[in-house]
C-alpha cells in the first residue's frame, strides 16, 4: 500500500516539472509581444503548458488541505515537510 504522504510528493514533483516546462518555453519562445509574436502552434503548446501547470499545482494544494485536515495537522507543517520531502528526493540536499 502506497504512504499516502508519498504520493504528495509526486504529485508535488510533477507540478514543479511542469512549471519547470512552462518557464522553459518562455525561454524558448519569449515574450508573445516581441516583434512577429508566438506563431499559433508555440501558443497552443505554451497554453497547454500551463493549463497543466495550474492544474497540477490545484491538485497538490487540494491533496495537501486534505491530507492536513484528515492528519489534524497544520497545513503549513504539511508544506514544509512536503518542499523538504521533495528536495531530498531530487537530491537538491543532503539527506
Amino acid at each position: 500500500m502506497t504512504n499516502i504522504f508519498d504520493e504528495l510528493v509526486e504529485k508535488q514533483r510533477a507540478a514543479e516539472q511542469a512549471h519547470h516546462r512552462v518557464e522553459e518555453l518562455r525561454g524558448m519562445y519569449g515574450p508573445p509581444n516581441e516583434e512577429g509574436g508566438w506563431s499559433s502552434r508555440q501558443t497552443t503548446t505554451y497554453n497547454t503548458a500551463w493549463r497543466a501547470w495550474r492544474d497540477l499545482a490545484r491538485d497538490v494544494r487540494t491533496a495537501v488541505a486534505d491530507y492536513a485536515k484528515a492528519q489534524g495537522e497544520q497545513r503549513s507543517d504539511v508544506e514544509t515537510r512536503l518542499r523538504q520531502a521533495v528536495l531530498k528526493k531530487t537530491g537538491d540536499v543532503d539527506a
